[in-house]
This record gives C-alpha cells, sequence and structure tokens, in this order.
C-alpha cells in the first residue's frame, strides 16, 4: 500500500446526517472546486450510500465513510464492510468520533482492516491522554476535539494551550502523524485562530451547514486555512 498522503494545513468537512444525495454531492463538489482554487487538501467524509457519486463528481478532495467494522468478508448483517466502502470510492475512513465511540481494542482492529483494504484512517480523540494513545495505533490522521465542543460549543483563548497539551502527547509517540483540532468551529476566525496556534488541520459540520450559506461558509474557511498556514509559515 502506498503510504497516505495529505498536506498541511488540511481542512475536513463531515456533513454526518445533515446531508444526503444530490445535496451531498454538491457540497462535496463545491468542496473539491475550492480544494483546486485554494491548494489546500479537504477530507469530505460521506454517508455510505453517497460514496459512489461524490466519488464520480470530484477529483481533488480526499472521500472518507463516516464509519466502519472490522468485519471480513462473509456474515455480519447490517455491518460496514471496509472492502465495500472501498470499492464505492472511498479512500479513508473516520474511526472513533464521539457519536461512533470504539474501545482501543475495536479501534485497533478498524485500523488493521483499514490497513488491509488501503483506506486512510483519520481517528478521533477527546483529549490529551487519548491522543496519545491513539497514536500508539498508527492512524494516518488524529482528530482532537472535546465531545464538549462538538455541535455546540465554542473556542476560547485557552484552547491554544490545550492545542499544545495535545501536539506534545502525540509527538512523544511519532512527530509524522498529522493532528487536526475539530469541534467548536463556528466560522472563519475560528478557523484562522486554531491554525495560527499550531493545529495542521481543522474542520466543521455545523458552523458551515447551519450557515445561511453553507457553500459561502467553506470558502471562507478554506481562505482562512490557507492564510493562516502562510502567515505561520512567515513568522
Amino acid at each position: 500500500m502506498d503510504k497516505f498522503k495529505i498536506r498541511r494545513p488540511f481542512f475536513e468537512i463531515g456533513p454526518k446526517v445533515y446531508l444526503y444525495g444530490e445535496d451531498a454531492v454538491r457540497l462535496a463538489v463545491k468542496a473539491d472546486q475550492l480544494s483546486e482554487a485554494y491548494q489546500v487538501d479537504i477530507i469530505f467524509s460521506a454517508q455510505y450510500t453517497d460514496l459512489a457519486p461524490i466519488a464520480k463528481a470530484t477529483r481533488h478532495i480526499h472521500l472518507f465513510a463516516q464509519h466502519m467494522d472490522p468485519v471480513l468478508p462473509g456474515r455480519g448483517i447490517g455491518a460496514v464492510l471496509p472492502e465495500a466502502i472501498r470499492y464505492a470510492g472511498a479512500r479513508g475512513v473516520l474511526l472513533n468520533h464521539a457519536e461512533r465511540p470504539l474501545t482501543l481494542y475495536h479501534l485497533h482492529q478498524c485500523i488493521r482492516r483499514a490497513q488491509e483494504v488501503r483506506l486512510a484512517t483519520l481517528v478521533c480523540a477527546g483529549n490529551a491522554e487519548e491522543a496519545a494513545a491513539v497514536a500508539c495505533l498508527s492512524p494516518d490522521i488524529i482528530l482532537a476535539e472535546s465531545p464538549a465542543l462538538i455541535g455546540k460549543g465554542r473556542r476560547g483563548p485557552e484552547d491554544t494551550i490545550e492545542i499544545q497539551k495535545i501536539n506534545q502527547a502525540v509527538h512523544q509517540i511519532s512527530d509524522s502523524i498529522p493532528i487536526l483540532h475539530g469541534a467548536g468551529i463556528s466560522d472563519e476566525k475560528d478557523v484562522y485562530e486554531i491554525i495560527r496556534a499550531g493545529a495542521d488541520a481543522t474542520g466543521s459540520t455545523s458552523g458551515i451547514l447551519k450557515a445561511p450559506n453553507p457553500e459561502d461558509m467553506l470558502e471562507k474557511m478554506i481562505q482562512a486555512t490557507a492564510a493562516a498556514w502562510k502567515e505561520r509559515q512567515t513568522t
């Protein structure tokens, strides 16, 4: 398997179940256009039924499934087979989200199965201790987000300290795993501040999908990602 590669900074948008069908494809196409225009890699984590049409309609985004099960082909009705989401066009999978938590044992099994079928892994962790434990499992990316902020929280000045704490905890295990800091990202200002504070990436769901114009908000966030990273590299 070729090692999964993604450029820093990058951005993740996960529509969860806010969107499906044509609406999900439309937003993915917009993300694809923005990725090319601003030279920012974008992870788009879609529902299973939307993977194939999104894969056909896009060229630049990294298409991820929202979950999978560590099963093999055979019995297991209702399980999400890794080979199936790969066949549908996904190139990665989101694991251990606060809304779909896994034990470390099952998370390890999922990461191994993902590696077997050449799916990159974006693994969630709620704090520095969890992030360090996840890093020991060698995921491709760690998504650090406090469950208290998901969908309802608001970022504050103290988050810079937490970002640094999580980064340090992960880098003690591996300095090659990119760290996406998310949750509580409401607008482009939050995006700018979190990238400037030391995040390799960030992302948003409700901040985009609850905005009056989701596509405009997505573009503002991608612009802020690129601008903050550029400033960080020159100061």
